[in-house]
């Protein structure tokens, strides 16, 4: 219990010091100033809540979409400490957090309702905006967390940005393992789990370790989407070791990238 009160208190100072940087630094520094400041928040949060991380593959530079399946609130930590530029697409409730709004705003999130349609589509060009212009937008395609153990179904309609404007799609496998279990209960953030919850609950964890890896990228020039997202889906399985369920063939692409009448994407 000492321990995990140490590491919580030096993550809310870590906390309360990224929250400075953000409104004293952010608006005088470059895009190359602010990756490194993210990345190095989010390393030095890992470090403060007692969590390690280890590393495998290649991020790829430019207009890329990253998909990565869901375990918790640290995903994005995880990544942005391997991947600073990566903007993440998160429902607009985030916006409405104190404090840790102002931490993803700098970030270059960008947000979506899921309820309202019209807003779906507005977020889904932005994503093509934002992937024609060379940045690096990631998802979690899953729509929710998941426990680690199996991934859930994907959402295919947010690979349609990248299909919109050719851009590559990456997935990214995540695992969070610790001393006595190969997949660590501590980091699951499920049902009604708070934050505060799962803070308290990572804090506490014994020789945390999250998994980073990144994969070998996938074109989605002419892709059907569902059939992309089978093919990544299987992509992930099998680097996280679970069954691989066969991929159907591909079925004819979309007439036009972004139909006004898509249904609106999971976040």
């Amino acid at each position: 219990m000492l321990i995990g009160t140490w590491r919580l208190g030096r993550a809310v100072i870590h906390g309360l010091h990224g929250i400075l940087i953000v409104l004293l630094r952010f608006p005088s520094l470059d895009a190359a100033g602010r990756h490194a400041r993210i990345q190095w928040w989010s390393q030095g949060m890992l470090r403060c809540l007692g969590m390690r991380i280890e590393v495998q593959g290649t991020f790829r530079p430019g207009g890329t979409l990253i998909v990565a399946n869901h375990i918790s609130w640290m995903d994005i930590m995880a990544i942005h400490a391997v991947c600073p530029r990566a903007r993440f697409v998160s429902k607009a409730d985030v916006q409405e957090w104190p404090l840790v709004n102002r931490l993803v705003d700098c970030a270059g999130t960008l947000y979506i309702r899921r309820e309202q349609r019209r807003d779906a589509m507005r977020a889904m060009h932005e994503m093509a905006q934002a992937l024609r212009d060379g940045h690096c937008v990631a998802v979690f395609p899953e729509g929710t967390t998941g426990d680690g153990r199996a991934l859930l179904p994907f959402h295919a309609n947010l690979l349609q940005a990248a299909i919109a404007v050719e851009a590559p799609v990456q997935p990214v496998a995540l695992r969070y393992r610790d001393r006595d279990h190969a997949i660590s209960p501590a980091v699951e953030f499920l049902g009604e789990t708070t934050l505060a919850q799962s803070l308290w609950r990572i804090a506490c964890g014994k020789g945390l370790v999250v998994s980073v890896t990144a994969l070998d990228s996938r074109g989605s020039a002419h892709a059907d989407r569902r059939s992309l997202a089978a093919r990544l889906r299987a992509d992930l399985a099998q680097a996280l070791g679970e069954p691989v369920q066969e991929v159907p063939p591909p079925a004819q692409p979309l007439a036009h990238p972004l139909p006004d009448d898509a249904p609106p994407p999971a976040a």
